[in-house]
């Protein structure tokens, strides 16, 4: 069985901790987009994205391409989508009992 550092663990699904940064996700899932595109889509603004970018690449889910003065963004690798799609797959499950639970504690 493939052994991962708990701590290393927590900070991979940190990226997918926040609201933001999932919806970031799911904009460029399956299409690179630039970081205006990006907050057309969410209707945010461009530095509180670009925090959110940092923070996605950092744990390695998301990944940049410049291109000219545009850097395009993009869900690192089929294997990110598939989690992604899995997640969504999982929720359809459990959807009641996450929406009823009050006991998330850090």
């Amino acid at each position: 069985m493939l052994q991962v550092d708990i701590d290393t663990k927590m900070k991979f699904l940190h990226g997918l901790s926040n609201k933001t940064r999932v919806q970031i996700l799911e904009s460029i899932k399956e299409d690179e987009k630039t970081v205006s595109q990006i907050v057309q889509d969410l209707n945010g603004n461009q530095s509180n994205i670009s925090q959110h970018l940092t923070c996605l690449k950092g744990c390695g889910l998301v990944v940049g391409r410049q291109d000219g003065k545009y850097v395009y963004y993009r869900v690192r690798n089929q294997l990110v989508r598939d989690l992604l799609t899995m997640i969504d797959v999982v929720l359809e499950d459990v959807e009641k009992d996450v929406a009823c639970c009050d006991s998330h504690i850090d």
